[in-house]
């Protein structure tokens, strides 16, 4: 394990076996529906790949890209639409797909943001929840994992953009970015 990491979280096994089952509380809601995914990118797109994969449903998909963070660890509060849809989501079935939920400001900003645009439903669904961070009022509807208050990495989580390529999550040591 790389020395800026301080612990394993989730290991892959478990990451695989909780993605497959937050695809079939989607399926289980949707029946046979048309969905539509939407990857808050860049740290979702490990997590919706996989989860698009245990849906059985048909399922179109597109990116945005959001920023609150930049290279820090703290969310810097501004939210700033980097990338916005390519296609209409109105009258859909749209399922927001986030990595993890901490001050909740970036997916709450961006869930009033799409409501606007009409779709049949809007739901949030991410691989992980960090409850004590919260700083708005926002509810995942499919949520992966509550976690600590911690900073973690992989599977598509990143720090300074390094880690994402981790197939588990772990704990960043404080040291690692304490003074960045």
């Amino acid at each position: 394990m790389n020395k800026d990491l301080k612990k394993i979280l989730l290991t892959e096994e478990e990451i695989k076996k909780r993605v497959c089952e937050l695809a079939q509380d989607i399926m289980n809601d949707f029946k046979d529906e048309e969905l539509f995914f939407i990857g808050v990118l860049k740290g979702s797109v490990v997590f919706v790949a996989d989860l698009m994969r245990c849906v059985k449903n048909d399922v179109t998909m597109d990116f945005m890209a959001v920023s609150s963070y930049g290279l820090s660890s703290q969310t810097s509060g501004v939210v700033r639409i980097l990338k916005d849809l390519d296609f209409d989501i109105e009258g859909k079935n749209v399922i927001i797909v986030e990595d993890i939920i901490d001050t909740g400001t970036t997916l709450k900003y961006l869930y009033e943001y799409l409501k606007k645009r009409n779709p049949k439903v809007l739901k949030i669904c991410c691989l992980l929840d960090k409850p004590e961070r919260r700083k708005v009022d926002i509810k995942a509807d499919y949520i992966g994992f509550t976690i600590p208050d911690e900073f973690v990495v992989g599977y598509g989580l990143d720090f300074a953009e390094r880690f994402r390529n981790l197939p588990y999550i772990a704990v960043v040591k404080e040291e690692a970015y304490a003074n960045k």
